[in-house]
């Protein structure tokens, strides 16, 4: 890899992203292209590409993720994780479909179970232990969400929510639109929840829209 010349006014960020790369399979980067074509909401491509790394280095076998919007994350988590099996939850309809249909596109589908429903209904229901769980569902929800994946995150295993910066809404960075000071009020006691929590050592990372990664004592 050739380092890219380093200017005075480029920001740590920045440069950590112009050498850590992206997504390398062609099959992910068509699915995120094509997503973003049409407005649909999808991770980063830095976000994604760390996610990978992070899975090369844990390797788990039992993946929980909430949000599956076209199949994008989980299917990089699938090929990531060739020994791994997913459960993930979608709650509309027609995102549900096509992520399904992608998914059995790229070779899948006998690794993953797809449901469709509120995962404030469906993680009640659910039982066994996790070895990860990537949450990128509704924001508000995260701190509701917590207890329930507390039950079924085996010690050691990791959370990763996605998107917890909220566009530098939450940290203050960028100012709060009056119609989503709720949706940061609930973000930030989802953040300030786990900073306190005993059961979870909980880092932030500044990567894409900004990710808290709690692993289980």
């Amino acid at each position: 890899m050739s380092v890219l010349p380093v200017t005075e006014s480029q920001t740590n960020k920045n440069y950590a992203a112009a050498l850590s790369g992206g997504c390398s399979d062609a099959r992910l980067r068509a699915l995120r292209a094509d997503a973003l074509r049409r407005r649909i909401p999808v991770m980063e491509d830095a976000t994604l590409h760390y996610l990978c790394v992070l899975l090369c280095a844990l390797r788990p076998h039992r993946i929980l993720e909430i949000g599956t919007a076209v199949g994008l994350s989980a299917a990089a988590m699938l090929l990531t994780c060739p020994d791994a099996h997913l459960t993930t939850v979608e709650l509309d309809e027609l995102r549900y479909v096509e992520a399904k249909k992608n998914l059995a596109d790229l070779g899948l589908s006998d690794r993953v179970t797809c449901h469709l429903g509120d995962a404030g209904e469906i993680l009640p229901m659910m039982d066994g232990e996790y070895d990860f769980v990537f949450l990128d569902g509704p924001k508000a929800q995260y701190e509701w969400y917590m207890s329930e994946l507390k039950r079924i995150l085996r010690p050691g295993g990791t959370v990763f929510a996605d998107d917890v910066f909220l566009f530098g809404w939450v940290s203050g960075q960028t100012p709060v639109p009056p119609k989503h000071k709720l949706f940061v009020r609930k973000m930030r006691a989802y953040l300030e929840r786990l900073s306190r929590d005993k059961d979870f050592s909980t880092v932030l990372v500044d990567i894409g829209g900004g990710v808290a990664l709690s692993v289980r004592r």
